[in-house]
């Protein structure tokens, strides 16, 4: 067995509840691998949603909170305010984090607090059959699109750098390393730091949206269907904010800025100070 799954996965646990071939899995071992570079296991807290991405973190020797649908990010904020020493990881899925978590995203990324936040992007609501969620693309014919998606799905990078988040990346389920650094420097990064995951469900958006249900063919995709973003990293109106003039999205890390206040930083120091104005 993997050396880090003795040390970080609940075997007793095993098997996982991911459907063969689910990317979360490799996201799993991503996290995994960032913290053992970091050596800082013993610091981390895990907060996860509801959805199958939101499992990932269950399965590790940590303390984990599994919340409620959409509620990952304010139970991590106060998880952060009450023990500031430890890192919080979230784990959410992009219809936990975007559609009924979407207000909880634009305050924790206006704040700047210190959580580093893996969003799992598989274009689809999996765990519940199929529907489609705020990144499902456009003409995708699901359970709740039967005659084909008209929504414009949404920049979750995008929107986040435009709220304030100081470090933002994007990566896929086909670049593990190039994943695991991002969610590394995440952890290491002291502010709001975003990480969308393009993962497949070859269950669900395997059949409603890639046409396809071979989990390693809907990664060469994201291989073909991405490029590495070396644009001005500051630009969320520009190339960033879509796709570029060939169809691709834009992967790698578009924003790190260490100057700005972090939210527990600026609570201490108001509390220090006897209250903000005074």
């Amino acid at each position: 067995m993997n050396k880090l799954y003795k040390k970080y996965i609940k075997t007793e646990s095993l098997p996982t509840l991911f459907c063969p071939g689910c990317g979360n899995g490799i996201i799993q071992i991503a996290a995994m691998e960032a913290m053992e570079a970091l050596d800082c296991k013993d610091d981390v807290a895990c907060v996860s949603g509801i959805g199958c991405s939101s499992w990932i973190p269950c399965y590790y020797k940590l303390d984990v909170i599994h919340t409620m649908h959409g509620r990952a990010l304010p139970f991590a904020e106060g998880l952060k305010l009450a023990r500031p020493d430890k890192k919080i990881m979230v784990f959410t899925g992009d219809g936990d984090c975007l559609a009924i978590g979407g207000n909880h995203l634009l305050h924790a990324a206006a704040r700047n607090i210190d959580l580093t936040v893996v969003m799992v992007n598989n274009s689809i609501y999996g765990m519940t059959g199929g529907q489609k969620s705020p990144t499902t693309p456009v003409g995708a014919r699901t359970k709740t699109s039967p005659f084909g998606c008209i929504d414009e799905p949404i920049n979750a990078c995008s929107m986040v750098m435009a709220m304030g988040a100081t470090y933002v990346a994007r990566w896929t389920t086909a670049h593990p390393v190039q994943l695991a650094k991002a969610i590394e420097g995440g952890l290491q990064h002291r502010g709001f730091s975003f990480i969308e995951v393009i993962s497949q469900c070859p269950v669900q958006a395997g059949k409603s949206i890639w046409g396809e249900k071979d989990p390693a063919k809907i990664m060469a995709r994201f291989k073909e269907n991405t490029y590495l973003y070396k644009g001005d990293m500051s630009d969320v109106t520009g190339s960033m904010a879509k796709e570029n003039a060939e169809g691709k999205l834009p992967l790698g890390l578009f924003k790190c800025d260490d100057s700005a206040p972090e939210y527990i930083a600026r609570v201490e120091a108001a509390l220090a100070a006897g209250g903000v104005g005074r």
